[in-house]
């Protein structure tokens, strides 16, 4: 016999000797079973998420899926099925995704709703966005060709909008408290009244900030009532400033005091300390309940006033810094700044929205449209709304609400469509019109729907009207 021959025989009994006594033969292998990559993503319930989100992502998503299969079968078991596979790769993207900042339709009547982003930009501020998206004259003078400076457009039409010494503009009110605090109070005392030190959203309080910019606070007065003699008595050698905080998100009502704004900046000024006032809002003028407004806390004589730039003022999230030239200057100079300063899109819808109250048009922004709206307007859509779900809804008086995080107390007089989910329950109809593209956000009361149009631009009636009547129609 062929030596060569016999060789390849001998080494095939001696493999065949080594599959028997020693590891298994994987030809009955459960894990064979399972499909490949390429075989799970042509499955019709993943091939239109590819046209949305791209292959890499599907593909990680999928091995990931065939890798858990592989580990619970190498116990024993069947292979799942490939839907069962497909529907846990898509469960797992969605579980990815869902989170996204996404559009959605807010039909509850609150206009600065903290959870919705509060103010929506106006369609100048878009615009202004758009065009900023790409290369844009952030730093760049086109006059001379140079480097410009930051944010210089937005100090200008805020000096000119408030008549203000100077003004800068940073990321957040919060951020613009810390940097004031850090710039002007570290290692030192900050006055504060006992009933300002709020929680201003997110956990975060007026005294865990004034800790993490190093200063001292000295609470003067008790909860509900605080005098000027308080601050007086307060004020040291230590003392670097005087903190004015409106409590945006709670009040205090019946046995209360609080000094006058004018009566403090005269004490602040008589030991040569600053006042800062922070109103919060973003309120320029005029009244809306206890909000203070701009121009009031400018006219008092406040060293300098800080406030957001959405909210009322119905911009992008800013905070804004206005008053005396040599604070802000200082302000704008400290190592804290180029933390908080706001990045070329912010800047962008700034500008436009600074713009927009420069050339007295509040209509263009759309907080101060939706707080203006007639209510002979609101009831007329809510009538043909009411009118294309039928019997199961109908037209009432209702109040909607200004904010809120912040001002949650303001109450707007409104009118609403009250819904009787006829066959379903209010969670299942409420739970369906957030699964809606764009999603709707209603709120509910004592088992029933309601939908406030306050808060939908007159467009989107119909998207409303739409998603609602799927709904009903699916019971």
């Amino acid at each position: 016999m062929d030596p060569t021959h016999q060789a390849g025989r001998t080494g095939q009994a001696e493999r065949g000797s080594r599959r028997t006594g020693g590891e298994p033969d994987r030809a009955g292998d459960p894990r064979r079973a399972l499909p490949k990559v390429d075989s799970l993503l042509a499955h019709p319930r993943l091939v239109e998420r590819l046209g949305v989100w791209g292959r890499p992502l599907l593909t990680t998503m999928a091995r990931r899926a065939l890798d858990e299969a592989r580990a619970s079968l190498a116990g024993g078991g069947q292979p799942p099925p490939l839907d069962a596979l497909a529907g846990a790769v898509s469960d797992a993207l969605d579980r990815l995704t869902s989170g996204r900042v996404r559009a959605v339709v807010n039909a509850t009547g609150v206009v600065l709703h903290t959870n919705l982003g509060r103010a929506p930009l106006s369609a100048q501020a878009l615009e202004a966005v758009k065009a900023a998206a790409g290369y844009s004259t952030v730093e760049f003078d086109l006059t001379t060709g140079e480097r410009g400076k930051r944010g210089s457009t937005v100090s200008a039409l805020l000096r000119e909008l408030t008549g203000a010494e100077a003004a800068l503009a940073v990321n957040n009110a919060a951020a613009a408290l810390m940097l004031i605090l850090g710039a002007f109070a570290r290692d030192r005392e900050v006055i504060v009244s006992r009933g300002e030190l709020v929680e201003i959203g997110g956990e975060f309080r007026i005294p865990s900030i004034l800790e993490a910019a190093g200063a001292n606070l000295v609470e003067v007065g008790a909860t509900n009532r605080t005098h000027l003699a308080d601050y007086a008595s307060a004020i040291g050698k230590r003392t670097a400033l005087i903190l004015v905080v409106h409590p945006s998100n709670y009040r205090i009502e019946g046995f209360t005091a609080q000094p006058a704004l004018a009566d403090l900046v005269e004490l602040a000024g008589a030991h040569r300390l600053p006042l800062v006032h922070d109103l919060g809002s973003g309120l320029l003028r005029g009244r809306l309940g206890d909000e203070p407004a701009l121009d009031e806390s400018l006219s008092a004589g406040v060293d300098l006033a800080v406030f957001s730039g959405d909210k009322l003022f119905g911009g992008p999230q800013a905070g804004l810094v206005v008053g005396r030239g040599e604070l802000v200057a200082r302000l704008a100079r400290h190592p804290i700044a180029r933390a908080v300063r706001i990045d070329k899109l912010t800047l962008a819808a700034l500008e436009a929205t600074l713009l927009t109250h420069l050339s007295g048009r509040p209509d263009d922004l759309p907080v101060l449209r939706m707080l203006a709206v007639p209510l002979d307007e609101l009831r007329r859509r809510a009538e043909r709304l009411a009118t294309g779900l039928g019997e199961r809804a109908k037209v009432r008086e209702g109040t909607g609400v200004v904010g809120g995080g912040s001002l949650p107390t303001e109450r707007l007089p409104s009118v609403v469509v009250e819904i009787t989910p006829l066959g379903l329950t209010e969670t299942a109809v409420v739970s369906g019109l957030r699964a809606a593209d764009p999603p709707v956000i209603v709120r509910t009361e004592r088992g029933r729907v309601l939908v406030d149009l306050r808060t939908v631009p007159p467009e989107q009636d119909d998207l409303v009207l739409r998603s609602l009547q799927e709904i009903m129609s699916a019971r």
